[in-house]
């Protein structure tokens, strides 16, 4: 049997666009596969620009606390394709194995029969293949790019469709403005299914509210049906059903109460999974999801550091992302003073300089890196002058392995360095510390 990585490779070749939306290629692989995604696990389906994969790991983490089988795909991954599909399994979920995926992989391949079909499809083809063969209580479906044409949205009835904050990015594929990307996501409501609605701008509530009333799906939305908030170092969650006093979510970051809620209103909307407010409170407190907000305490980049300097990795790459880190960061700097010292790379699909605006009064300094593992990198003298036009003094590097030595070598203590921009760039880190997702 080849390796997941060589068949992978095989399947790019199979359509020349990376992303072309279309439903019509999966269905036809499904057809031809015995539909498997006819045979999952209940699906809670999530959509949304920001916060999909955090709603989803808050999920799996309170589903588990209680004690369900839950499987979860996710994409894209951070260091191996393995981390996009997660089984579940006795004590908590685990990735996929490589002797499965690998099985599952050339099985797909086989009965596609070289048909063009997009990456993305035909492993999501291959991922409904596995979670259709391992029981589970419920399955996770993180959409890919929008939601009304990601071949995710074949499941015809999930159990509830979610939607987190929705903010510009891939233009490109889903428009140049908000309500044309919210009209994109809205295409994953399905009749009688309830939708969880996070925290949105005016235009983009407004899109998914005539969105469910079209299509009959009952709508629950943050701050009118719902609500998450910060009071006295607690998170209260509140709706019809009553108030929710709870610990804060073990993930850093004030825009993680507002994923935690829409994690906690999607559960109370399904009271027939059985989720107690004990397992919920658990879940806040296990909850994992690497780079987001993730402090490096361990691993290579961290062996020898300086005492009182900190590094953190997150993959934000589009504005609304910035506006978040950068508040994250400032909430970190109210409790323990000193510079902060961002290390980026970004690829060239995004708005860099929209992204770096919010750092401009909080970073003393930027490095700028290439992306090694994508051919869509931004050079670091274009990410460099982007920081310039946003008023952060900065400098370009070769490597990340350059800039992260430069930056620990030159800073004094104490010091908060920060490595974002993308999600590709997040991986690589990851790796070179040597603690990739388990």
């Amino acid at each position: 049997m080849k390796s997941s990585d060589a068949i992978l490779a095989r399947l790019v070749a199979l359509h020349p666009r990376e992303i072309d939306l279309s439903l019509g290629r999966i269905e036809r692989l499904l057809a031809a596969l015995g539909h498997p995604e006819q045979s999952l696990p209940p699906v809670i389906h999530v959509a949304g620009t920001n916060g999909k994969g955090s709603t989803i790991a808050f999920l799996r983490a309170m589903l588990e606390a209680e004690g369900k089988g839950v499987h979860v795909y996710i994409s894209p991954h951070l260091v191996h394709f393995h981390e996009r599909i997660r089984l579940a399994a006795p004590g908590g979920g685990q990735l996929v194995s490589e002797t499965e995926l690998a099985e599952a992989l050339a099985y797909v391949e086989e009965v596609n029969a070289g048909a063009p079909i997009t990456l993305f499809e035909i492993t999501t083809a291959a991922a409904f293949l596995l979670f259709a063969r391992h029981p589970a209580d419920v399955l996770l479906l993180e959409v890919g790019l929008g939601g009304r044409l990601d071949a995710t949205n074949v499941v015809a009835k999930p159990l509830a469709s979610v939607i987190t904050p929705i903010s510009l990015d891939h233009a490109k594929f889903l428009g140049n403005r908000v309500t044309e990307i919210a009209w994109e996501k809205a295409g994953i409501l399905k009749k009688d299914v309830p939708a969880i609605i996070a925290v949105q701008g005016n235009e983009a509530r407004d899109v998914l509210e005539r969105a469910a009333a079209r299509t009959g799906s009952p709508i629950l939305i943050s701050g009118q049906d719902w609500q998450a908030r910060e009071e006295r170092g607690r998170l209260v969650f509140e709706d019809e059903s009553g108030l929710l006093d709870l610990p804060l979510p073990r993930l850093q970051g004030r825009h993680q109460h507002e994923n935690a809620g829409a994690a906690i209103a999607t559960l109370r909307a399904l009271p027939q999974l059985g989720v107690t407010a004990g397992s919920v409170e658990r879940g806040l407190q296990t909850v994992e999801w690497p780079a987001r907000m993730q402090r490096l305490t361990k691993g290579a980049l961290v062996e020898g550091l300086k005492e009182g300097i900190e590094i953190w990795l997150d993959g934000g790459h589009n504005a609304d992302g910035g506006r978040v880190i950068s508040e994250a960061m400032t909430a970190l700097e109210e409790r323990v003073s000193c510079p902060l010292i961002l290390i980026v790379g970004m690829l060239n699909t995004k708005d860099s300089e929209g992204f770096l605006n919010s750092f401009a009064s909080i970073a003393s300094e930027l490095h700028a890196v290439p992306i090694a593992s994508s051919d869509a990198s931004r050079t670091p003298e274009e990410v460099a002058q982007a920081a310039a036009r946003a008023g952060i003094p900065a400098l370009p590097h070769a490597s990340l392995q350059e800039a992260v030595a430069a930056v620990l070598r030159q800073s004094e203590s104490p010091a908060r360095v920060l490595i974002t921009g993308s999600l590709y760039l997040a991986g690589e880190v990851l790796a070179l510390n040597g603690t990739p997702p388990q």
